[in-house]
This record gives structure tokens, sequence and C-alpha cells, in this order.
């Protein structure tokens, strides 16, 4: 298949099954969903611990016309204006086989 991309999602901790069901409602097949945290704005201290915001990423490889109408849809219902606030974007994918 040619003409793939990976999309990345990035998103608040909670929301990366939402993330995922979008994509399946675009026709996308799955995705990998990471652990992650934000270094971005303020971490708090509780008892001298350190919490950072705690994220989700969720990895998915499609077809440009399935990540184009994913990303649409994401914006919509878990972009930066909503809770999950999601941030996506995509990149091109080169597949190649591994033989051993």
């Amino acid at each position: 298949m040619t003409n793939l991309k990976a999309l990345y999602v990035i998103v608040n901790a909670g929301f990366a099954s939402l993330v995922v069901d979008l994509i399946r409602e675009c026709g996308g097949s799955g995705a990998t969903i990471l652990n992650a945290r934000g270094s971005y704005g303020k971490s708090k201290s509780i008892l001298g611990i350190t919490i950072d915001s705690e994220k989700e990423i969720v990895l998915s490889i499609l077809p440009k016309e399935i990540a184009d109408k994913s990303v649409t849809l994401i914006k919509e219902k878990a972009g930066v204006e909503t809770n999950a606030h999601g941030v996506c974007y995509y990149m091109p994918v080169e597949l190649s086989t591994i033989k051993g």
C-alpha cells in the first residue's frame, strides 16, 4: 500500500479510546496507545512529589484519505477546545520488509 501516513494524536489521559473509536469511524483498523507525561505548563507538587500532566499518545498507520478524515474528526471531537485537549499530526511512512 502506498501513500501511508503515521498519525500521532496526543491527548489527556483517559481519552485515547475515544480517539481510537474516531479513527475506526473514519475507516481505520486500529492503533497503538502509549502512556506519556507532558512537560508543558506547571507541574503540581503534593507532599514533595512532583506530578506532571498525564498524556496518552495514539499512533495509527493509515492511508492518506483516512488520515485526513481522522484529523478532521479528532479536531472536532477531541481537539484542543475539548476536555481531551488533543493535538494531532501525521508524517509519511515508507514500508519495508524484514528478512531474517
